[in-house]
């Protein structure tokens, strides 16, 4: 990188190929509000500072997300979510449709899930604990939120693995043979079939409600707002996304970081009811699932140094965020001692994620069994990471887990 100006953070091949971190450390050292012109001659402002990222979160005068919350998604599909799916809706429907979901993700609500959470990867462990090698992200990290969701939302058992590959294959978070990535066709299909699949759930619960998310939101209302199915179907879609890839990117990073630092593993193993919850916190901010938000200014704003005019795009760079060493002391260290931790891997604001308890929950019952369980993890091949701007995570871990039945 000569200048400035070689920089698109928009281009998935830097997070796949490139150092993302070296290119953030020199935007927040030299442009933290650095204005990103891409190769289609469309413009963004990225930011990669603690700071001015939680301006813009918590600002929700001069920002709105009902543009598009993501690079290249204020397009007819994003249109088409604005005001129905709660990421890209604003202000008092916001609010509203936050009041029918929130009940099922509260720390309470979410502590039912905990036996089958445990349940779930006993099973998965048991599937590989006789393997050579596996793919940690296929067989662990990818299925134990996806199942929880699931479980959730009231999909049946037998239909787990199919909303798997969709959502996989919706979100891009696998490629194709030869590591090529989805095609946008595969893609456009799969969130296709998702829809059709939610449309048939929600005729079910319509005709039989059950004890479910799918049925709070048939049922649920808040003064006077109800959900339309159209509604209901987009939010499944958003569920999926946050329930799956959020989860499934930080415990795989999560194991990826032990590995490279297996200090902190023999820590963890050691002393994991003391630990686990900072433990839990620096994995979400190592990991940082979600690479990029954006915002559309509704005004003209100052934001940092710079004046963001109405109708402009303001990203942020959620990892580069959360290695910002003027809120991060030894920020490129990972540290499951570390706190406070301020991370900003959930968001901030009114969009602060409605899913954070159910992942932290997820992440602490993955740990707790890997760390009774599994004496040291060992690389068996390349690591891959997604081809991705808009998730930041591993596409492929391959990995052999040395067991041990009790601690040494």
């Amino acid at each position: 990188m000569n200048q400035l100006t070689d920089v698109d953070l928009g281009d998935p091949e830097l997070y796949v190929s490139g150092n993302p971190y070296q290119v953030w450390d020199h935007l927040r050292e030299h442009a933290p509000m650095y204005r990103n012109r891409r190769p289609d001659g469309s413009e963004f402002w990225a930011i990669t500072t603690h700071r001015l990222a939680t301006a813009v979160y918590e600002d929700r005068q001069s920002f709105t997300s009902e543009r598009g919350m993501r690079i290249g998604g204020e397009g007819a599909a994003g249109r088409a979510s604005a005001g129905k799916m709660l990421i890209v809706t604003d202000g008092t429907r916001h609010r509203r449709m936050r009041d029918v979901l929130n009940p099922a993700f509260t720390p309470r609500s979410v502590r039912r899930l905990e036996e089958s959470m445990r349940a779930i990867v006993r099973q998965l462990l048991h599937e590989v604990r006789d393997l050579d090698s596996f793919d940690f992200v296929d067989r662990i990290a990818g299925r134990l939120p996806l199942y929880v969701t699931c479980q959730l939302l009231g999909v049946p058992r037998n239909d787990w693995d199919l909303m798997i590959e969709l959502t996989r294959t919706a979100f891009g978070s696998v490629t194709e043979d030869g590591g090529d990535p989805i095609s946008a066709e595969l893609q456009e299909q799969a969130h296709a079939d998702i829809f059709l699949y939610s449309a048939d759930l929600i005729a079910e619960r319509r005709r039989r409600p059950g004890d479910d998310l799918v049925s709070a939101m048939v049922t649920g209302q808040s003064a006077g707002y109800r959900m339309s199915d159209e509604d209901i179907q987009v939010n499944i879609n958003g569920i999926l996304t946050g329930g799956n890839e959020t989860t499934r990117h930080a415990t795989a990073g999560g194991v990826l970081a032990f590995i490279d630092n297996p200090t902190q593993w023999q820590r963890m193993r050691h002393d994991t009811e003391a630990v686990m919850a900072t433990a839990v916190e620096e994995i979400l901010r190592w990991t940082a699932p979600s690479l990029h938000v954006m915002r559309t200014a509704l005004t003209d704003v100052v934001v940092g140094p710079q004046l963001v005019e109405a109708g402009e795009q303001v990203t942020i760079w959620n990892p580069a965020v959360n290695r910002d060493e003027a809120a991060f002391p030894h920020a490129s260290r990972f540290d499951i001692t570390r706190w406070p931790n301020r991370h900003v891997t959930f968001g901030m604001g009114q969009h602060f994620c409605i899913g954070a308890a159910l992942a932290r929950l997820e992440l602490r019952v993955a740990l707790d069994a890997l760390a009774s369980q599994v004496a040291r993890f060992e690389l068996t091949g390349p690591v891959r990471r997604l081809r991705s701007n808009l998730m930041w995570g591993l596409d492929q871990l391959p990995v052999r887990i040395h067991l041990e039945d009790d601690r040494d």
